[in-house]
């Protein structure tokens, strides 16, 4: 079998100008799409060159699922002192919880720098530092690359934040075991869906495509069970239209499903439940897991033409 050869070409010359060329190319939805799910965030909400007092940032978009403000720098060029210092004062004046700087190339002291805010700040805060490559086989298109070089160490953050809290109680901790275990699970299956950060909650969100609702994973222990359904925060119409079109739905999904308006309460809830969850017998943990993720992608394509983003 003969095969192609890797060739790296100059990003310049696949994007001529930084704010014309690149920050579109990057702020359409299938590319800004594709820089989530390497950020393991879902990006929307993009506006570009949004003005920070006298100065403009690149990019500017929301996490659909936690609503934390995205802030991404663009340089088609070596890391600078100049840039660098940008990124600390757009963060500021947009109160951005994300920063992500996108460059051709990186120096030492910048990914020292990345580096060192990622150690020294809290969970709120995280900074993000990825080179862009362009490469071509043959006489074939450019094809970008995004490669990580320094990102928010989540266990050492995580570690800073319990060492300053209450000692964790016997269920934190069972949860926050299996949620590592969840995401490991969900990286040896591909990431059909962005993996979120394990915390020590009982639920676990992931994006479905709409600001409006989202799908939540809850571990309800006492009960032995673990409940995966459609969130939707707070509107009812749209809950009152899906069960218009509860018979299609459950027919796509095969699954039926338990539908709750909460008539009491602002959210809704459409669900269902996997049996056999015990965090002091974890033998199927595996089992359950890849159950809980073949769910989540029959409902993701059961609910898509009923949701709109």
């Amino acid at each position: 079998m003969k095969l192609g050869r890797l060739k790296e070409i100059d990003v310049k010359k696949v994007w001529m100008h930084e704010q014309y060329d690149f920050s579109k190319w990057l702020s359409s939805e299938e590319n800004i799409k594709e820089l989530g799910n390497i950020l393991n965030l879902s990006l929307v909400d993009v506006e570009t060159e949004k003005f920070v007092g006298t100065y403009r940032c690149d990019i500017i978009c929301k996490d659909e699922l936690t609503g934390k403000t995205v802030l991404i720098e663009n340089q088609l060029e070596k890391t600078n002192h100049d840039h660098l210092g940008k990124i600390i004062t757009y963060a500021s004046g947009l109160d951005a919880s994300v920063v992500v700087w996108v460059v051709s190339s990186v120096k030492e002291e910048h990914a020292s720098a990345i580096e060192w805010l990622n150690k020294h700040t809290d969970d709120d805060l995280s900074f993000f530092l990825i080179e862009l490559h362009a490469y071509t086989i043959g006489d074939s298109m450019p094809a970008p690359m995004f490669k990580v070089i320094e990102q928010p160490n989540d266990f050492s953050k995580k570690a800073k934040s319990m060492a300053k809290s209450p000692e964790l109680n016997l269920s934190q901790t069972k949860r926050l075991e299996f949620w590592n275990r969840f995401n490991d699970v969900l990286e040896e299956r591909g990431k059909p869906f962005n993996k979120r950060k394990a915390t020590t909650d009982h639920w676990y969100s992931v994006a479905i495509g709409s600001s409006e609702c989202h799908i939540s994973i809850d571990l309800v222990n006492r009960e032995h069970k673990i409940r995966v359904g459609l969130w939707i925060s707070d509107n009812k119409e749209l809950y009152d239209y899906l069960f218009t079109n509860k018979q299609e739905i459950e027919q796509i999904a095969n699954i039926k499903l338990s539908w709750d308006r909460l008539d009491d309460k602002k959210a809704s809830l459409v669900c269902t439940y996997i049996n056999g969850l015990d965090f002091n017998k974890q033998e199927n943990y595996e089992e359950l897991m890849n159950k809980v993720i073949d769910t989540i992608l029959v409902l993701r394509k059961a609910f898509a033409q009923f949701i709109k983003g």
